[in-house]
């Protein structure tokens, strides 16, 4: 891998599926994966394979389905968890196993009722066993984003010293700061011994809308993997934007970081797993929400019409968008009401439009939206129409 290539860490099948309701089955989590692998995804989570058959069985046959990406098995830090991943694994082309446990001081005293020494011992050997199975373990420190840094440091360096090739840093509450989670990579990248070894992973959640923001933040200072969910999905209010991340290292190529990902393929990806899971994306998501290339401000119409790089840093053919939207309401200006015309057949003059203009107005005040079909009928109904359909 080249320094400046970022690893997409794909977990919609286990931390997206979290979200309540959204149960996919086997046959729906295979459509998803080949779909994943066909993006350029580097690594997918398939699932728990310890948490229940099903997931198991979606997991190995997962395994047997993918041809590019790695395919990972979740783990808490116990040897059944472990066995159970491998075998749910045997089948993949390039296995991996993601095993750990909590870090911070509120996981370690109220969750395990422990101390960091014993904490660190059970990571150690939880690698260690997991490295029996397979070559390739990434290793978590859940809650990472509210654990000291020198003992996150100490127990990277026990990840690493028993095997492991990947250190997730998650910020499993989204209470981080951006600038919070970029120092704490920066002191990993800077204080772990062994850390040449390893790669390390982003994991941001987005409880206070942060996790793209500290996902770009953990890149820019030595992470190499980010881990992320189609439509931003997962546990409370979601997981890094696997969209947001991809599209923000491309349009700002001064980064020197690149992903693998085939862009075009987002937005239908998006439609697939909203559908799937029956979870409606908001409008003004952003990247792939329905309003994401739409544009309904009289201002904004104008200035698109005129060059669409005055409103647009993405083209929407890059992320699979036919083309923008010029959505006509009654904030729209008369550049855009000439614009939408034109595409059903009517070539207006300056007079001409001045006049359907205003009958544009009292139309639109009553109606959200006006479509093809009402422009028609606005045309029709002004006093020019006889002149515009004699010109």
């Amino acid at each position: 891998m080249s320094d400046n290539n970022i690893q997409i860490f794909d977990t919609t099948l286990r931390d997206g599926e979290q979200v309540p309701g959204c149960k996919l089955n086997t046959k729906q989590k295979l459509v998803i994966a080949e779909k994943l692998d066909f993006l350029g995804v580097n690594v997918i989570e398939a699932g728990f394979p310890v948490s229940s058959p099903g997931d198991f069985k979606s997991v190995s046959e997962i395994s047997k389905l993918i041809k590019n990406a790695t395919v990972c098995g979740l783990t808490r830090a116990v040897e059944n968890d472990i066995k159970v991943a491998a075998e749910a694994l045997k089948y993949a082309k390039t296995p991996r196993i993601h095993t750990g446990i909590g870090t911070s001081d509120s996981h370690i005293k109220y969750k395990f009722n422990s101390t960091q020494d014993k904490i660190l011992e059970r990571a150690y050997e939880a690698v260690k066993y997991a490295k029996t199975f397979v070559e390739d373990v990434e290793f978590y420190a859940e809650d990472a984003g509210r654990t000291d840094n020198a003992f996150l440091a100490r127990i990277c360096e026990a990840a690493i010293k028993a095997g492991a090739t990947v250190l997730n840093i998650p910020d499993t509450t989204g209470y981080c700061l951006p600038n919070e989670y970029g120092a704490k990579m920066k002191y990993l990248m800077e204080n772990v011994k062994g850390i040449e070894k390893a790669i390390l992973s982003c994991h941001c959640h987005n409880d206070l809308g942060l996790a793209t923001a500290n996902s770009i933040e953990g890149v820019i200072n030595g992470a190499r993997q980010i881990e992320c969910t189609i439509n931003g999905i997962g546990e409370r209010a979601g997981n890094t934007a696997l969209e947001e991340v991809v599209m923000i290292l491309k349009q700002h190529p001064y980064l020197n970081l690149d992903t693998s990902i085939n862009t075009r393929h987002l937005y239908a990806l998006s439609q697939l797993v909203s559908e799937s899971m029956g979870i409606y994306t908001q409008p003004n998501k952003a990247i792939v929400g329905a309003n994401a290339f739409a544009h309904s401000s009289g201002i904004h119409q104008d200035g698109m019409i005129k060059n669409k790089n005055t409103y647009e840093i993405i083209d929407p053919k890059d992320v699979g968008v036919t083309d923008s939207a010029i959505v006509l309401t009654a904030r729209s200006g008369r550049a855009a009401l000439a614009y939408r015309a034109k595409n059903v057949g009517y070539d207006l003059t300056k007079l001409q439009l001045d006049d359907v203009y205003a009958n544009f107005l009292h139309f639109a005040d009553e109606k959200k939206e006006i479509d093809d079909n009402d422009i028609h009928h606005i045309i029709e109904s002004s006093k020019v129409y006889q002149q515009i359909i004699s010109a």
